[in-house]
């Protein structure tokens, strides 16, 4: 009843701007009795065991990953902030932690402005400055020039620790709906579009301030879905979703009061860690986490994570290459689980499925993972599988046989590709057991088995050389097949985690117990596993490498492709499986890869790459790379957009640039006779835009016939330096600008260098249509409210900046009319309903002024006749219908279809 009591009162707040309370009763002080004083400075206890707070809604029109209501209970008590960190406060401690100083007109306004990662190193300092331990950790940290954190490299987040952190998404929630009332909050209906001093709007003695308005604040989590359950101490996703979207609440000075609700966890734009905007914030929180649970996108809960400690980046400086891929064996879930280092966010993901997995094999295409239910070790029957490697795990099929074990692929010289196997994985000690097993190879194509193909006898399950004269085991003794014949190795003494390499130098891969003949080898005594021992194609000694203190190694393999690189799992002294690691035995160098409870056969894919064929003209650390490892959606889009402008060179014919009302609001696909790309990506900012017409379209499209860019007056305010955002994600930008971007065309192996480079991710790549469309749903105008999100009236330096994107347009059509070429200036629809407001649309500016403005381009277009203007806004007073709305600002699927047949009437009216 509870519950129901809290729905009716928030909505009593939105329409009537009653307060509510969520809390059982009220101390004297006037908080809510949850709320008492803390020992700690600035921050206030908070009772929460035994409580339960709802987080998300059930309404229709919110967000996907804002439904449906899920309850979270408590088992802890927290301490949370009094009010935002303050710019003084943060200032305290920065310039000496990371060199980041906030330029504030006032300490006591909150500091904004500022990434996760810069919040989070915040709250490590405050830890570190009272003699706590961390409640986060990191293996490497970037900085941008201003000295922000971009990225933190295997950052981890420990609930267990006692230190200062960001509260979670559901300890946030709780908070603020002991005490919610948007009337007692700096939000847009009396901010000012500014932040003002925290705790400016009184809150009792022991509550908490400005939980609304203000600042939007960073909370703990990553941005995962609902589900309809209770979840108890919830922690938000274990890991990064595709775009490694973060959670933010409370709403800002920019918000009104209608649009800030308990249930919101974002912003107008994708928010990620290295996100930052004048109008976000954060406030800390402290105490341990008892029994944190996370939930996965499938809607498990995740009491064991697993997490990835290095970057693409990282791994490309170890492989060569960003496609990467590891595989292994979560042993605390028995499943498979694995991590695409091309895909950017390096979430590790885990294949939900009742089947054991043993032994994954990556298939030398990488897209496929072979595995078997029983493991080097035990002998009785297993099973062998493939699956598609992806989240789903899709594509299943075994091979029906009575006993498979320990998959390996191979590629044969005819080309077809093979799957090799063992009858059983036993103990190979005893000499009868050993030969009663098999080792067996079976064709794989077209995702069926073909038909079983014994080898020979013995369960040789290490490898065959690719000459076929080699082929190894070790499950208790070094075994070896040499041109047909049975040896021992190692002098008799006990040998397992057998590999042989991948390429021609038949370099045998094992451990050992610390035994006689390694210790000579070596020159001193060791472990059991403390050393990988690498033995010629003789099976002599020739190379050793240490395990990294406090460990030994377990469970290693030969990586694929990669001549020098080990892949294992190293063991603390508890004898857990804590980390796989790679090894480089070029140099004897170990890069940690991943960290959980118990991981286990770890297989590690790279591709390589082929040939480039520009005769090292090409510097391919530079050319087409658009992308780097911390990103936003914007600039992985920019990196999409490019790919496939540089395919499409000789067919675009028509070409669309501007903001994600372009983007989302023509769709080029359907008039394939027209050659219509769309280049629109999100974000209003026109000097990109121009950029990009200027520089790419202009110089490169040959058959281009027109250019349709994006007219967003209410948005051309120059507040946001998208340009900039876009060309400082990857120094593939600075390179065509330095080869005059490629004027004279592009040298041969550039196409490769694009898809090589460092990649967007694919659920990114995959909503784009061959020729840069989106298919958004249909939500109707009113969908996440009718906001007005900055001041009516244009400051003077924002006018001037419109004069001169205006000016800068005109010069874009002189250009283009020198070729022939026509310019159509497209402005879109936007919510009839501002025409009730007296601002142009959500960015404000005022309708007389705009009137004007258009009167303006109307003139120019009669005087030009290469430019027209298509107003299919028409003041709010336009055709599209409600079903054919995204949102406010933004046209859906059904929008765009007629925004793009009205494009194509236009085009067949031109004279060419």
């Amino acid at each position: 009843m509870k519950q129901i009591l809290f729905c009716i009162t928030l909505l009593m707040t939105a329409f009537f701007g009653t307060s509510c309370s969520n809390s059982e009763s009220v101390s004297s002080s006037g908080a809510p009795a949850e709320f008492s004083q803390d020992t700690l400075s600035g921050m206030i206890r908070v009772k929460a065991t035994d409580k339960k707070v709802s987080l998300g809604t059930n309404e229709a029109s919110a967000k996907a990953n804002e439904r449906p209501v899920m309850q979270v209970s408590f088992d802890y008590d927290f301490s949370i902030g009094k009010h935002e960190v303050t710019c003084s406060e943060f200032n305290e401690l920065m310039p000496s932690s990371t060199g980041l100083t906030l330029a504030c007109e006032n300490g006591d306004l909150p500091a904004a402005d500022l990434t996760y990662y810069d919040a989070v190193l915040f709250a490590n300092a405050r830890s570190k400055a009272e003699n706590l331990d961390t409640a986060y950790t990191y293996v490497n940290a970037s900085f941008d020039a201003e000295k922000h954190c971009t990225n933190l490299e295997g950052f981890a987040y420990h609930p267990e620790v006692a230190g200062y952190r960001l509260p979670t998404e559901a300890e946030w929630i709780y908070v603020a709906s002991l005490d919610w009332n948007v009337k007692k909050a700096w939000l847009a209906e009396n901010s000012d579009y500014q932040s003002h001093e925290v705790c400016s709007i009184k809150a009792s003695e022991n509550s908490p301030c400005d939980m609304i308005g203000n600042v939007m604040e960073w909370v703990n989590d990553w941005l995962g879905y609902f589900r309809d359950t209770t979840v108890q101490n919830y922690v938000g996703a274990p890991d990064a979703n595709a775009v490694g979207q973060r959670v933010v609440k409370g709403g800002s000075f920019r918000n009104a009061e209608k649009s800030v609700t308990p249930y919101s966890r974002g912003d107008v734009y994708t928010v990620t860690s290295a996100t930052r905007a004048n109008y976000v914030g954060f406030r800390l929180a402290y105490g341990v986490i008892p029994n944190a649970v996370w939930l996965n996108s499938s809607g498990n809960a995740v009491v064991s994570r697993i997490v990835s400690l290095v970057n693409s980046s990282t791994i490309r400086s170890l492989t060569g290459t960003y496609r990467t891929k590891l595989a292994f064996r979560n042993d605390v879930s028995g499943n498979l689980a694995f991590v695409d280092f091309s895909g950017g966010t390096n979430s590790v993901v885990e294949i939900n499925d009742t089947l054991e997995v043993y032994h994954p094999e990556i298939s030398p295409n990488g897209k496929k993972v072979a595995f078997s239910t029983g493991f080097e070790g035990v002998a009785g029957k297993s099973a062998l599988y493939v699956r598609d490697l992806n989240a789903k795990g899709s594509n299943l099929v075994k091979l029906e046989v009575e006993s498979a074990a320990i998959p390996r692929w191979r590629i044969l010289e005819n080309g077809d590709t093979v799957i090799v196997y063992v009858t059983d994985a036993g103990n190979n000690k005893d000499e009868a057991s050993f030969k009663s097993a098999s080792t067996w190879q079976v064709k794989f194509a077209d995702n069926k088995f073909g038909t079983p193909e014994k080898l020979f006898d013995g369960a040789f399950h290490g490898g065959i050389s690719e000459d076929n004269t080699l082929a190894v085991t070790g499950a208790r003794l070094l075994r070896a097949r040499v041109d047909g014949e049975n040896e021992v190795w190692y002098n008799g003494e006990q040998a397992c985690n057998a590999s042989l390499s991948k390429d021609s130098s038949k370099r045998t891969l094992f451990l050992d117990f610390g035994s006689k003949t390694g210790r000579a080898f070596v020159g001193a005594n060791y472990g059991t596993h403390e050393r990988l021992l690498v033995a010629d194609a003789q099976g002599n000694l020739i190379q050793s490498v240490a395990a990294p203190a406090g460990y030994s190694f377990d469970h290693s393999e030969w990586v694929s492709g990669g001549n020098d690189l080990v892949v294992a799992t190293l063991t603390n002294a508890d004898g857990a499986h804590k980390k796989i690691v790679a090894v480089n035995l070029a140099d004897s160098s170990v890069m940690e890869l991943t960290e959980g409870d118990e991981l286990w056969h770890p297989c590690l894919w790279q591709q390589k790459n082929a040939s480039s064929g520009e005769d090292d003209f090409l510097n391919l650390d530079s050319a087409g790379v658009y992308l780097s490892e911390n990103h936003e959606i914007e600039q992985a889009r920019f990196r999409i957009k490019l790919e496939l402008f540089w395919k499409n060179l000789d067919s675009i014919k028509v070409f669309f640039a501007g903001s994600s009302r372009m983007e989302m609001g023509v769709y080029p696909d359907i008039y394939p006779e027209w050659g219509m790309f769309n280049f629109g990506v999100t974000g209003i900012d026109p000097k990109r835009d121009f950029y990009f017409v200027k520089n790419y379209a202009l110089n490169h499209l040959k058959n281009l016939k027109a250019i349709a860019v994006s007219i967003d007056l209410d948005g051309w305010r120059g507040n946001e330096n998208h340009l900039g955002l876009v060309l400082s994600s990857g120094v593939g930008y600075a390179y065509d600008a330095n080869h005059d971007f490629w004027k004279d065309g592009l040298p041969a192996g550039f196409i490769e260098a694009v898809e090589n480079g460092f990649p967007a991710e694919e659920e990114e790549v995959v909503n784009f249509s061959p020729r840069g469309g989106l298919q958004p749903l249909s939500n109707g105008w009113t969908f996440n409210g009718i906001e007005i999100l900055a001041d009516s009236v244009f400051k003077e330096t924002e006018m001037s900046y419109l004069n001169e994107r205006i000016d800068e347009l005109k010069e874009i059509v002189k250009i283009a009319s020198e070729r022939n070429i026509y310019v159509i200036g497209i402005m879109f629809p936007q919510a009839p309903q501002y025409k009730n407001t007296g601002a142009y649309g959500l960015y404000g500016m005022q309708r007389s002024v705009v009137k004007k403005i258009i009167a303006q381009l109307n003139t120019y277009a009669d005087e030009e006749p290469y430019f027209i203007l298509m107003d299919e806004n028409k003041m709010g007073d336009h055709d599209y219908t409600d079903d054919m709305a995204q949102n406010r600002d933004h046209l859906s699927y059904a929008g765009a279809q007629q925004m793009t047949a009205r494009v194509e009437s236009l085009l067949r009216s031109l004279k060419w």
